[in-house]
């Protein structure tokens, strides 16, 4: 079985093929192989709009096998929902990973009594090889720490402490994120419908 993912996002892909990595018949690609691919703007208006935007733009090229477009980010409940969709770009189009984080702090220590209560939300577009589309979402609830920590994982991971623990994702590393991840529940219901439908590889 093919699964071609929809990033360009080195660190996103990274933590797909270790949640997959146990699936031997499993081949795990993105759109990084395909040298002349130019993604879509991602201009919708939710999660799902821009991971359906990945997925059908891969798709177009990629129409027999398994496609997954993710759409991804950190929503906070001070903020009203920001960075939400704009995770990615949230101090400019093309912010880094510590640019984002910055403004993120900046932006809730501006709040004379902050909200720090956050969660992580991915949802996964799914086509298969026939074009039958599934969508699933995962969420990881947690705070924002008041400084980064850590040196694990990327985006807003070093500030994003989940629920139940006195660590950042970026210090709890790989091994938690594998088994509590927003990415890891969204991929686990996926895993499950392949199961349930008879299509899931050895």
């Amino acid at each position: 079985m093919e699964l071609w993912i929809a990033t360009g996002n080195k660190g996103k892909l990274a933590e797909y093929k270790l949640l997959l990595r146990e699936i031997a018949d499993l081949k795990v690609f993105s759109q990084g192989d395909i040298p002349s691919f130019t993604p879509r703007p991602e201009d919708g208006k939710t999660f799902e709009d821009n991971a359906r935007i990945k997925a059908k733009t891969l798709r177009a090229v990629k129409n027999n096998v398994w496609v997954l477009g993710e759409d991804a980010g950190l929503v906070v409940e001070g903020l009203n929902g920001l960075p939400g969709i704009h995770s990615a770009r949230y101090a400019g189009p093309k912010a880094s990973d510590s640019e984002n984080v910055s403004k993120l702090l900046k932006m809730i220590t501006l709040k004379p009594m902050p909200n720090k209560n956050a969660k992580f939300v991915a949802t996964t577009v799914i086509y298969s090889p026939t074009g039958e589309e599934w969508v699933f979402t995962g969420e990881m609830k947690g705070t924002i720490a008041s400084k980064p920590a850590g040196l694990h994982g990327f985006g807003y991971d070093p500030v994003f402490v989940p629920e139940g623990q006195t660590k950042t994702l970026a210090e709890l590393g790989d091994g938690f994120k594998t088994q509590h991840s927003h990415r890891a529940q969204a991929l686990k219901a996926f895993l499950e419908r392949l199961k349930e439908t008879g299509q899931m590889p050895n």
